[in-house]
Formats: C-alpha cells, structure tokens, sequence
C-alpha cells in the first residue's frame, strides 16, 4: 500500500505542474494574441484604394494596411496616403518619388524618370498602359525642384493616374506638404497578404529608403499566442485520453 500511495502522490505531483504549466502557456498565449491585435491597431489603419491609379501594385478595392508615421518618416519609393486641400481634399494614396531639395525630370534619354540626374529604373509600373507615361498630363516634359519639406507623388499606373503631373502649374508645382502624410502603405491585406516591397531604385540616393513597419512581428505575436492557446488548452484533454488508454491496456492484461 506504502508504494501504491507514493506512485499516486508522484503522478498528481506531474500532474499539477501539468496543469500549471499548460494554465501559463494560456495565459501567456493570449497575451501575445491579444497583444499583437492591440499593437496592430495602434499602428496600423486599414483603407481600401477605390481606383486604379496604383495598379499593379495596388488594385481597385483591395484592402491595405498603413503604418502611421509622420510626414518627416518618408523615403523615396514609399507608398503613401496623405489628404491635400488643393487635390480634393479626400485621403489619397500614391508614390513618393522625390523628397525636398530634390529634382525630379521627365524624361531621361531612356524614357525613365530621373531624379537627382539619375534614371530610376521602376518595375513596379504598369508597363503595358505606361508607355512613355511619366510625361506630364498635358504630354509635355517638365523638370520639378521640389521645395524642402515637400514631396512629389505620382501614381504606378502612370497613363491613369491623376498625380503631382496634375498640378504642375499651381504653387509648388505640383508637390505635397510633408505633413499632409499620414501613414505609409506596408502591406495588402485583401485579397491576398502581401508585403508592399522597399524599390531598390531609391536605395543608392541619400537617405535610401524606409524599413519596413513591425508587421511581420505583430502577425507572428498572434500566430505564436494562438499556438500557445490551444496546446495549453489541449494538455487537459490529451492527459486524461492517454491515462484512459493506459487503464485500458493494464486492464486487459
């Protein structure tokens, strides 16, 4: 009797600290889980992109996530959202390719773009409706010194877009405040979860371009806390069906 009660006392010991380790693994699990929806929030403002003016990299009625930053977080090559008065005044969402202090041309000896004298080679334009159509609106070259703290925008479907080329003839020739940004485009969340790529044709001009936002991370918070979740809430189940099937087989011998 002495060694059957020291087997029991052995076996509910292994099972206490089962329950109690299974019980933190729930509860840190939905920290995590929680916590990365809360971060995401705070972080992240979802929009959706009614026209086409960002195909292919963004099309019409696909769902993106923004990170919130301020205007003077902005790189060349970022995806922005940003709401002007001189451009209607609703939230828009287009390319920055230059910065202050910058001069942006239409067209180099290559048809590209070039800003700072350097041809940008962008592969993220809709080639086959962007033939030539970096040109202004009016089809006409133009050559921009973009004023400090402003930006030049244009949208990837360059043939359709209604961009900084617009506005060339009003004040600042076409160019955004810095603080009119709100956020930055970081990924598509809808209908597919992609990552909105860092152009490398940015990387080599001062200041290089913009690191990506703690997407990645936030998604792997609540991958990992749901994980946690349900192994710590499986523990329970799965002792007591595998005690069941050793009782079973004792029994049977």
């Amino acid at each position: 009797m002495g060694g059957t009660q020291a087997r029991r006392g052995t076996t509910g010991g292994r099972g206490g600290l089962g329950n109690v380790l299974s019980g933190l693994a729930v509860a840190i699990g939905f920290v995590f889980f929680l916590g990365g929806f809360v971060w995401g929030a705070l972080v992240y403002q979802p929009y959706t992109v009614p026209t086409d003016s960002m195909v292919p990299t963004v099309r019409p009625n696909d769902r993106v996530l923004a990170q919130r930053i301020d205007g003077d977080q902005v790189r060349r090559g970022d995806i922005v959202v940003f709401t002007d008065t001189e451009w209607g005044g609703s939230p828009m969402v287009k390319r920055v390719v230059a910065v202050g202090g910058d001069t942006v041309r239409c067209c180099g000896q290559g048809g590209r773009l070039t800003v700072n004298g350097k041809e940008l080679d962008e592969p993220y334009l809709d080639r086959a409706g962007s033939e030539g159509a970096a040109i202004g609106t009016a089809g006409a070259p133009y050559e921009v010194k973009v004023p400090e703290d402003n930006l030049f925008l244009l949208g990837d479907h360059r043939s359709s877009s209604l961009d900084s080329r617009a506005h060339l003839q009003e004040a600042g020739q076409g160019t955004v405040p810095q603080s009119a940004v709100s956020a930055r485009v970081d990924a598509l969340a809808w209908p597919s979860m992609t990552m909105v790529e860092r152009p490398r044709a940015y990387a080599s001009l001062p200041g290089g371009v913009s690191a990506p936002g703690p997407l990645r991370l936030q998604v792997a918070a609540v991958v990992a806390g749901a994980a946690l979740v349900v192994l710590g809430a499986a523990y329970g189940p799965l002792v007591r069906i595998l005690g069941r099937g050793r009782r079973e087989t004792s029994g049977a011998r």
